[in-house]
């Protein structure tokens, strides 16, 4: 079975612990030393990864969004956008997204759009840190 935009795997593949940030150590170097790209309703981090393979997903989302439904929403909607847009981060890229609000009544359509407004920066953070992975620190 495969979805919408999930780089033609099957969706029981892609939602894989090895396309995920998992660990607290991990999103932790990410914020500390990746690049950040910001936007209207998201900071996106980037890191280069600890050991080659694809690129992952983190998704943080305070209180301060909303109520459990809300963010709940908000991290679908995340992930949903990801995989709509695989070429979005390159592999042996994290890419943290921290969501800073969500509007109310936002779909999915409304996520890619904006993620669209910023791939551009996205993809040179994205050079510069498979380049040189020092690049984005003290940036964040």
């Amino acid at each position: 079975m495969t979805g919408p935009g999930d780089r033609g795997e099957p969706s029981s593949v892609w939602r894989a612990r090895d396309r995920r940030v998992r660990r607290r150590a991990d999103y932790l170097r990410i914020q500390g030393h990746g690049c950040r790209v910001t936007s209207k309703h998201f900071v996106f981090l980037l890191a280069l990864r600890e050991s080659p393979g694809p690129a992952r997903l983190g998704i943080t989302v305070s209180r301060k969004v909303g109520t459990a439904v809300v963010r709940n929403r908000a991290k679908r909607l995340v992930r949903e956008a990801f995989q709509h847009l695989p070429d979005l981060v390159p592999d042996g890229v994290d890419l943290v997204v921290i969501v800073r609000s969500m509007w109310t009544g936002a779909k999915m359509a409304d996520v890619v759009t904006e993620w669209q407004g910023v791939a551009r920066v996205l993809a040179r953070q994205a050079r510069l840190v498979l380049r040189d992975p020092s690049a984005g620190e003290g940036s964040a």
